[in-house]
């Protein structure tokens, strides 16, 4: 998709956002102003946020505690899925536990991480490796099983040593899914990270000034506004870091 049709459609959408806004609260009455925010509105809180250097710091914030969470998340994922795709034992037993783990909301473990933490950075980062070191662990244990047999055979047949099975041929074999498997473990990390966030509200970040934003009765367009950066914050990290690389090992590889 070219970068002008991109355009066209944000276009259109705020639009087709602000006609609703006309039709169904100014004309009609359907919905409240104040329940309702307005593209003009979302704008101008930007503006504001932005003249007092309040979202630039939430924005810092939220970033560097969401890196050091994710890439807790990602060494404890690692260790944890070749355990459980090396040992059997493992397979059967931990890995039932850790899908049953994986489809709790990171919420839940937020009051865990204050009683253990307090109101601290800790606090959230433990929120943020919880809710996602079990995601990336089962990704790189499908991520493995989904080498085609050939491979192992091929380099086994040709006297390949345990070490050269792993970094000459399993990991490269696996590294297209487990990148896959990465994006969705940010996503999970990034969520996390505003779940933590909006319950610790006396740290800074994202998640924390939509909290407060929510709490202190400020005006609906504010919340929308730190919405969308959230949003599009979790957008630009994909593509310009996961997705850049997934097309490049995918290239590297012939399948793009």
């Amino acid at each position: 998709m070219s970068i002008i049709s991109i355009i066209i459609f944000i276009v259109a959408l705020i639009a087709a956002w602000q006609g609703f806004y006309m039709i169904g609260v100014e004309q009609f009455e359907l919905v409240k102003s104040y329940k309702f925010p307005t593209p003009k509105g979302v704008f101008d809180s930007f503006l504001n946020l932005c003249n007092d250097g309040e979202i630039l710091k939430a924005i810092g914030s939220s970033l560097y505690k969401g890196l050091i969470g994710f890439m807790i998340a990602i060494a404890i994922g690692l260790v944890i899925g070749l355990l459980i795709n090396n040992f059997k034992f493992l397979n059967k037993t931990l890995k039932p536990i850790i899908l049953g783990i994986q489809t709790l909301p990171s919420v839940c473990w937020v009051p865990f991480a204050i009683l253990w933490f307090g109101l601290e950075t800790k606090a959230v980062v433990f929120v943020i490796v919880m809710g996602t070191a079990f995601c990336i662990a089962i990704a790189v244990d499908n991520s493995i099983r989904n080498i085609q047999p050939i491979y192992k055979k091929a380099a086994l047949t040709m006297g390949a040593s345990k070490k050269q099975m792993y970094f000459n041929v399993i990991i490269p074999a696996a590294l297209p899914e487990l990148i896959s498997g990465l994006k969705q473990g940010w996503s999970f990390a990034w969520r996390s990270l505003m779940a933590g966030e909006v319950m610790t509200t006396n740290l800074s970040g994202l998640g924390v000034t939509l909290a407060f934003a929510r709490d202190f009765g400020s005006e609906i367009n504010e919340m929308m506004c730190i919405m969308i950066i959230i949003v599009l914050l979790g957008i630009l990290i994909d593509k310009c870091i996961f997705s850049t690389f997934e097309k490049r090992i995918l290239k590297k590889r012939g399948l793009a």
